[in-house]
């Protein structure tokens, strides 16, 4: 059973576009108190339900699982290329995404709570949030710090970081050193403490 909270708590969502660096502010975060998840680890673990696996054979065959686990790199050929398959596979787990976060928050007992979750706006999750942190970069930035081929044709189909700046609470350029970010997520924790 959940112990019932004591303190308030503020729930702050982490967005921004691929290799801007939403993970590295999730860190820093970390190290300020902050409880954190990340919705792409949850993803991950869903990956290895049998539930989800079966689901992912039953649309596209076995060849999306290789030695018993999901081939990431095949569902992203897969979904990437087709948006009706990507619409398809969202529907699949963005409610067991959002159900995990409601459970996991729900046991916190940190007055901060946040979680990094890349497609916030584009799934309208912003609601369920106090506030949202936008962390962009320059594109050949962000290119140098991702392995994926594809940053241009993914970020396509998504808000453009101009938008989600728009729509954000604080917003962070992360064209700097990483004690740049970590002074940035610090402004931040102290503006929201209490």
């Amino acid at each position: 059973m959940t112990p019932p909270r004591t303190i308030p708590q503020l729930n702050v969502a982490i967005t921004g576009g691929i290799g801007a660096g939403k993970s590295e502010a999730l860190r820093a975060f970390a190290r300020h108190g902050a409880a954190t998840s990340s919705a792409d680890e949850i993803v991950h673990r869903l990956y290895a339900d049998p539930e989800v696996q079966q689901s992912l054979v039953e649309r596209w065959g076995d060849d999306v699982l290789s030695g018993g686990e999901v081939d990431r790199k095949r569902i992203g050929e897969l979904v990437f290329a087709d948006r009706d398959e990507l619409a398809w596979l969202e529907s699949l787990l963005h409610p067991r995404v959002v159900a995990e976060q409601a459970r996991w928050r729900s046991e916190q007992t940190a007055p901060l709570v946040v979680v990094e979750i890349p497609l916030l706006y584009e799934t309208g999750g912003e609601e369920r949030f106090d506030a949202v942190v936008v962390i962009t970069a320059p594109e050949d930035t962000r290119r140098g710090r991702t392995d994926v081929a594809d940053v241009t044709e993914r970020q396509g189909r998504l808000l453009s970081d101009e938008e989600k700046a728009e729509r954000a609470d604080f917003v962070y350029v992360n064209d700097g050193s990483l004690d740049d970010l970590d002074a940035f997520v610090r402004s931040v924790v102290q503006r929201l403490a209490p």
